[in-house]
């Protein structure tokens, strides 16, 4: 059986002022995926994940998330639907006057619907599942480090039990065991939820760790979107000088060190 988009970009055209962004984008994210989005700097990955969001919105083209049509909705529809979906920011993104516990309760305080109890314990499960201590519930960010600030915005992400998890280079910024750590974490918990994970990165050990599929995004569309063994076989400058360089061949030896490429 086919598995179900639940993420559809249809013939998407991204323009800012003259300059055009995306062309004719088609992309689908399919559920209880990890879908890692690579291209070159300033070739709109995160203006893809900003749309998804319904944080933008495309000049034309149509875009589906949870079976809602986002360019035919008003803000409330909107802001309903990102209930289910989670958002980890490249810098964590922390509110540094709020407390550890209080940035992870922050999604369930905005929906008024719950009291400080079941908010409270809501937000030390979230912290225990990223693998974080209850007695760092109380720390600010500027107490923690790297990867605990990324643990942090991860619980975050999570506290609404969303279906979809954007991921913004989850990984940039940390040392080699903290990302190879968090890497793991992001693999543990994906399988556990059942979370369906769109993720941009630059990072190819990352990507190479963790992606069901591949989209690059290149000449403003979506060139390919499969596999990273089957990816990396497409003929583009991109992908050549992306995957096929030094540290690209260095990271693909993992993968085929494992027998999937």
């Amino acid at each position: 059986m086919r598995t179900p988009a639940i993420i559809r970009m249809s013939d998407i055209t991204t323009r800012f002022g003259s300059h055009v962004i995306h062309r004719n984008l088609d992309l689908s994210v399919l559920q209880h995926e990890i879908l890692c989005i690579i291209g070159g700097s300033g070739s709109g990955k995160t203006t893809l994940l900003r749309m998804m969001l319904g944080l933008d919105r495309p000049t034309s083209g149509s875009i589906e998330v949870l079976g809602v049509e986002l360019t035919q909705v008003g803000v409330e529809h909107l802001i309903a639907l990102r209930q289910h979906s989670g958002v980890l920011f490249q810098r964590g993104a922390l509110f540094s006057a709020l407390s550890v516990l209080d940035n992870i309760a922050l999604p369930l305080r905005e929906l008024h619907s719950f009291d400080d109890t079941f908010i409270r314990a809501i937000a030390l499960l979230r912290l225990e599942m990223v693998g974080l201590a209850r007695g760092d519930a109380d720390k600010l960010p500027a107490e923690l480090s790297g990867g605990m600030i990324k643990r942090v915005g991860l619980a975050r992400a999570l506290a609404l039990e969303p279906r979809v998890v954007f991921l913004d280079e989850p990984t940039a910024g940390l040392d080699p065991q903290s990302s190879e750590t968090f890497v793991e974490l992001i693999r543990e918990l994906h399988r556990e939820l059942k979370l369906s994970v769109v993720m941009v990165t630059h990072d190819l050990d990352t990507l190479v760790a963790l992606a069901d599929r591949v989209a690059v995004l290149a000449d403003q569309r979506i060139i390919v979107a499969a596999p990273l063994a089957d990816a990396i076989k497409v003929p583009h400058p991109f992908i050549e000088s992306y995957f096929l360089a030094a540290r690209g061949r260095r990271a693909l030896s993992a993968l085929t060190a494992t027998g999937s490429a």
